[in-house]
């Protein structure tokens, strides 16, 4: 079902409710909402006055006209032919609508716009319809929130980068520092995924499936698995810059393990989990059914990784090396 706006009347029944100090839970049951779309409501047409700051506070009416004000921008394009013929065409140039907002602008049109007004008409049904979406130079199937739009760099921050990664992680001379990754397979085949880890001293191979790649359920799932270890056995995960990986900050708050990050296109940087993932694939090639698979039939292949002798350990195992690890460990 479409998303609807909240009308006059429900807007002024959350400004008497937040008044009256319900909780949003609360007040999405009374107006049938979800509560999601109560705190954007709030956030969006919330007032604040740097002057008087007790005067700011969610008002009913006020949000109504602000609301009224961004649908009448919405609507500029459409209302305006001369000025939406003048956008149309400089997309079809290949102008991005930055360009287009900015020359606009300069050219003092009689009309003008900004760029975002101009990414809501190409992701509009008007703007679908012809395909407008094309033209982009960075064509996306639908919209992000502006928002909800940040860059990579405040996602993954410089002092996280693998050239920042102590030296007892780069020579392996230290244990319990591990890289991660995640394998993906057949679109068809459904969202599930499957996580990799290994430990860079003993190549100890951890596998386990993963039903999505939503960060927050990714690194869950890592926590639970980790946290029964020593935290000596899990100081640091080195990832690659995937999105899936966005909520990095959890493993730290949540068992006080630490992550690094390789450098963009870049995943040679993390090679231990990379030839892990090689190996793995002649056991999960890329047409597996990986939501069929049970959890046991994952920890059987990473047993069967885990007893294969490798020369880089001496011809010992993965899992002879680890418990080697664990044991010096509780000696200590």
């Amino acid at each position: 079902m479409a998303h609807r706006e909240l009308d006059l009347r429900e807007r002024r029944l959350l400004e008497d409710l937040l008044q009256a100090k319900m909780s949003v839970a609360n007040i999405a049951a009374r107006l049938s909402r979800h509560r999601s779309t109560i705190y954007r409501e709030i956030q969006r047409n919330r007032f604040e006055d740097s002057e008087l700051p007790q005067l700011s506070g969610y008002y009913g009416m006020l949000a109504q006209k602000r609301a009224a004000e961004r649908r009448h921008r919405r609507r500029k394009l459409i209302r305006m032919t001369a000025l939406r013929e003048a956008v149309i065409d400089r997309l079809k140039a290949g102008w991005s609508p930055e360009q287009i907002a900015g020359r606009l602008r300069f050219e003092e049109h009689r009309s003008t716009i900004c760029h975002e007004t101009i990414y809501a008409f190409v992701y509009s049904q008007d703007g679908q319809r012809q395909d407008l979406a094309r033209h982009l130079p960075e064509r996306r199937r639908q919209r992000k929130p502006r928002y909800a739009r940040r860059p990579r760099s405040l996602v993954f921050p410089l002092e996280r980068a693998i050239q920042n990664r102590p030296e007892h992680i780069n020579d392996r001379s230290g244990f319990g520092d591990w890289e991660g990754d995640l394998m993906i397979f057949r679109k068809e085949l459904g969202k599930a995924n499957v996580a990799s880890l290994v430990e860079r001293k003993t190549r100890y191979a951890v596998l386990f499936r993963n039903n999505d790649r939503s960060s927050k359920h990714l690194m869950n799932r890592l926590i639970a698995l980790l946290s029964p270890l020593p935290l000596s056995a899990r100081r640091s995960i080195t990832f690659d810059r995937g999105l899936e990986f966005n909520r990095w900050r959890d493993l730290r708050t949540g068992m006080g393990t630490e992550a690094w990050f390789c450098d963009p296109q870049a995943p040679w940087q993390k090679g231990s989990v990379e030839n892990l993932n090689k190996r793995a694939r002649r056991y999960l090639p890329r047409d597996t059914a990986i939501a069929a698979l049970s959890d046991h039939a994952m920890a059987e292949i990473s047993a069967q990784l885990n007893a294969t002798p490798r020369r880089c350990l001496g011809y010992r195992t993965p899992a002879e090396a680890f418990a080697e690890e664990l044991r010096q460990l509780d000696q200590s």
